[in-house]
């Protein structure tokens, strides 16, 4: 419709018009058509609807699993998707007397940085990577432990695939970490993930739990293999509860 008309049905002066029409335009989410004079919804626009149309259903089916997980464990678990090289956490299912983390529902962080976005990219042709990632300003959100060049984060994302799980340890919250395993739908492409998150603190080096105030920086440590062997089987259990749901055929690939 023409910038006139939307003026009219928002109800706001012409000026303040065309700027929000300005902005929505760089964004992606209106396009001009200047033939007619007329703007029309953008790609962004369409990447939301379409987004959400997948997500919808993908909710409904995953939320008992991950409850389930969540139950079994005692730990928080997440389900996320990508969205161009970010994720999107869309269920969070916080446990009892768990802390509040900064991946709630709704909350974007760089894929790269992620265990849920490393699960999902470990899963993903590294063409399809490539494209994602595609010069150096694609890592423009930084991390010291984190991938910075792609590289870096295709030999991440080829150990994350011999493995059979992804995890990130200390990036996005410090002193917590976090393994993940992909959701897969009928043609085994990664729709989402799900990412359970535990505090380094119930993995000092050796194993051995030990009191707070006996433990030294470097026993706070978490070894993330402690953490994988421990909580990969119940996230595996129910990543691919969920992919069957989904309708997916024949057997996936069993984790270590």
């Amino acid at each position: 419709m023409a910038a006139s008309v939307i003026a009219r049905d928002v109800g706001v002066p012409r000026s303040t018009t065309y700027q929000l029409i300005a902005a929505l335009v760089d964004d992606g989410f209106l396009v001009h058509l200047p033939e007619e004079q007329k703007y029309a919804l953008g790609v962004t626009a369409h990447e939301l609807g379409t987004g959400y149309s997948r997500q919808a259903p993908l909710q409904r089916i995953a939320r008992h699993p991950l409850a389930q997980l969540v139950g079994r464990t005692r730990r928080t678990a997440h389900l996320a998707v990508m969205h161009g090289r970010d994720v999107v956490y869309v269920i969070e299912e916080r446990a009892p007397r768990q802390r509040p983390l900064v991946t709630d529902t709704g909350v974007r962080l760089p894929a790269h940085l992620t265990a849920s976005g490393r699960a999902m990219m470990a899963q993903m042709d590294p063409a399809q990577v490539a494209a994602l990632f595609p010069g150096p300003e694609a890592f423009t959100v930084r991390n010291d432990n984190g991938p910075q060049s792609l590289p870096a984060l295709q030999d991440l994302l080829s150990r994350a695939r011999s493995l059979g799980y992804a995890w990130e340890q200390d990036e996005i919250t410090v002193g917590y970490s976090s393994v993940a395993v992909a959701v897969l739908d009928r043609e085994r492409y990664p729709v989402a993930s799900v990412t359970l998150t535990v505090s380094n603190r119930a993995f000092p080096p050796g194993g051995a739990r030990r009191a707070k105030d006996a433990e030294t920086p470097e026993e706070r440590a978490l070894r993330i293999e402690d953490v994988a062997r421990e909580w990969i089987p119940e996230v595996n259990r129910c990543a691919r509860e969920i992919s069957r749901r989904l309708g997916i055929r024949g057997r996936l690939p069993l984790t270590r």
